[in-house]
């Protein structure tokens, strides 16, 4: 692809828009972009950052779309919206999604379910239908950003569907990407490691425990950083970035480590944590 994104200009969907890094996603492309459709489920939030977005640009067109992606209505309500409007979006940012810290085995039905619906299947969903509604041609391409994690890269004990459901978006990334060379789309995936956001709160379990942390210092980045780099990343064209140092060199280890020695360093730890 000879071009990257070009992000001054750009008309942004961002799903998961109301804290964390999709709030962050808005505030970074703020200051160049055309216009912001805001999606997620809690409202009064999500006006909270439209407000913030508007101070910082007040010539910046924000809208609102409160819906949840996970469900077939949500999807529906957010491509209404677009059509709605008359957006021509040329981005694309798939920021929402869940976690369930705990054991697979104690795990409640919904919330197990819940983390497919909304990792999986709205991700792969909204990225099908936006590839006809993105504007792009071989000067301009257009940009599809899906959030997965370094979760993605290591089989995750008490985290066992979150790590599976992002080992899903980036392999995904990674096909679509080739798949839409021609259709001149850009596709990266970004993979952060523990980030500070309100998404370690929300994964607990209801009186659970919070996940074992211990060396996790080494690769934490703020979400400042996290964003930056993804945008940088469509910038260059880049398939797959792993912001920060740490997580950086520690993504290829993990793939490079022989399976049976992974495990055993897992196993080892999970039984540590619950011994």
């Amino acid at each position: 692809m000879p071009h990257g994104f070009t992000l001054p200009d750009c008309t942004a969907v961002i799903t998961g828009a109301s804290s964390g890094l999709g709030a962050e996603f808005a505030r970074q492309l703020a200051p160049q972009g055309r216009a912001l459709l805001l999606a997620a489920r809690r409202s009064d939030a999500l006006e909270e950052v439209k407000m913030e977005m508007l101070a910082l640009r007040p010539c910046l067109a924000v809208h609102c779309c409160v819906c949840d992606v996970a469900s077939e209505a949500g999807r529906a309500h957010l491509l209404e919206t677009v059509e709605t409007l008359g957006l021509k979006p040329n981005l694309l940012i798939n920021n929402a999604g869940m976690g369930d810290y705990g054991s697979f085995a104690s795990g409640d039905t919904a919330r197990l379910r819940a983390q497919i619906d909304i990792n999986v299947t709205a991700l792969m969903l909204l990225c099908h239908a936006f590839i006809p509604r993105l504007q792009a041609s071989s000067e301009a391409p257009a940009a599809i950003l899906n959030v997965s994690s370094l979760a993605g890269n290591v089989p995750m004990p008490d985290l066992a569907v979150y790590g599976a459901t992002k080992a899903f978006v980036t392999s995904f990334s990674e096909a679509l990407r080739i798949e839409l060379l021609d259709r001149h789309i850009i596709v990266t995936a970004v993979c952060p490691g523990p980030t500070p956001t309100n998404f370690g709160k929300n994964a607990r379990r209801p009186d659970g425990e919070d996940t074992n942390r211990s060396g996790q210092d080494l690769l934490r980045v703020p979400p400042q950083f996290v964003v930056g780099r993804a945008l940088r990343a469509l910038q260059q064209g880049e398939a797959c970035v792993f912001p920060g140092l740490g997580v950086s060199l520690v993504a290829p280890l993990f793939r490079m480590m022989p399976r049976a020695l992974l495990r055993r360093v897992l196993e080892r730890r999970y039984r540590k944590d619950n011994s």
